[in-house]
């Protein structure tokens, strides 16, 4: 605590670097959740087997990847930016050249795990007999002509089937054809 007459001013500056690349990182997931409903549905998948049991067996899978592979996160600070020397010239060709100077790197964090949890993931869910699969949304005419449902048993994949998100985030996978 600081005892004085006046405020105290603080050393600590916020770079217009950082304060941009934190703006960026949010309207970058901004846009990622709204993009999300026009992503293929993404899914471990095994014919027959309920999708209750398969998300439960995806989060023991995830917990025990959870386990072997903590959170680790790092914080990180990407290269500094030089910006060079300007010149500035008023009306009457009077010019001042103003120096150069060094912007700090953004400064971020990294989870060195988050890779390794992605592999035991797959691992765990693989020796349980799943398979990840990536598939597409279905064109807007299959979507609106078929019935309102969500899967409830995982169905055998064939190259014409395709996936109907529905509100609420349940999917619906249909057999074109």
């Amino acid at each position: 605590m600081a005892d004085g007459p006046g405020p105290v001013k603080s050393i600590v500056s916020r770079s217009r670097l950082g304060q941009n690349a934190t703006m960026r990182v949010v309207v970058s997931l901004c846009i990622l959740l709204i993009l999300s409903g026009c992503a293929p549905l993404s899914i471990y998948h095994r014919a027959g087997v309920p999708v209750a049991k398969m998300e439960d067996d995806r989060l023991t899978c995830e917990v025990e990847a959870l386990r072997d592979a903590p959170v680790a996160n790092q914080v990180r600070q990407g290269p500094a930016q030089y910006i060079p020397p300007r010149q500035y010239c008023d009306a009457n060709g009077n010019c001042v050249t103003r120096g150069g100077y060094w912007e700090p790197g953004a400064i971020y964090t990294v989870d060195v795990n988050r890779g390794l949890r992605a592999r035991l993931l797959d691992r765990c869910m693989a020796q349980q007999g799943y398979r990840p699969v990536t598939i597409p949304l279905c064109p807007q005419s299959i979507a609106s002509a078929a019935p309102p449902a969500a899967t409830t048993t995982l169905p055998p994949l064939t190259a014409n089937s395709c996936a109907i998100r529905n509100r609420g985030g349940t999917w619906q996978i249909v057999n074109r054809g």
